[in-house]
């Protein structure tokens, strides 16, 4: 659902193409909503079908034709309706659904070893989005343009500091965890 707002959001900037909104939703909003290009697509159609987005076709000689998408008063409105409506908004941040937290709920079942790799790979992965995040101010500099004043790429930097701060809270708890599971082997290998 969410996936559409992002793209009014986006629309709300600037009138973009199809590429160029699949190109700044990926440089932006992926670390936390994925879009695959189709969907991307596929939404935009559905989005022009319900009058929140129009489109005009820019002939151009030696390359395809590009289409641009703007966003109408009716887009606007809804766009700025969701934006405000607090329903369901800190839930939904707070709200874990996770298939790695279920395995680990249920690990006992399986060698310590199995889980200690589990945790390191976690551990890998938060240091490798970390190293991505790095990238990070970069592209909020590099949007800034698309936004009516430069004060509005705070909040942007904002999602950027949460992510920043989540995946060095994952890869604490990581490491945490792993101390936990040596000292209980420790125990064990005492008796």
């Amino acid at each position: 659902m969410s996936l559409k707002y992002g793209l009014l959001g986006l629309l709300n900037y600037e009138k973009m193409s199809g590429y160029d909104l699949d190109k700044v939703f990926k440089d932006s909003l992926a670390f936390f909503w994925q879009g695959q290009t189709s969907q991307i697509y596929r939404e935009l159609t559905a989005m022009e079908k319900s009058g929140w987005i129009v489109s005009e076709i820019e002939v151009q000689t030696g390359k395809p034709n590009k289409k641009w998408y703007t966003l109408s008063p009716q887009g606007k409105k809804e766009f700025m309706d969701w934006l405000a409506a607090p329903e369901g908004a800190v839930e939904d941040l707070l709200h874990v659904r996770s298939s790695f937290l279920m395995r680990l709920f249920f690990a006992g079942e399986l060698p310590p070893e199995h889980t200690a790799a589990m945790l390191q790979k976690v551990r890998a992965a938060c240091a490798e989005a970390l190293e991505n995040m790095s990238s990070v101010p970069g592209i909020v500099d590099n949007y800034q343009h698309m936004m009516p004043d430069a004060e509005r790429s705070r909040y942007w930097r904002m999602v950027m500091f949460f992510g920043e701060g989540y995946y060095k809270a994952i890869a604490r708890w990581a490491d945490s965890m792993l101390w936990l599971m040596k000292k209980q082997a420790k125990k064990e290998k005492k008796k």
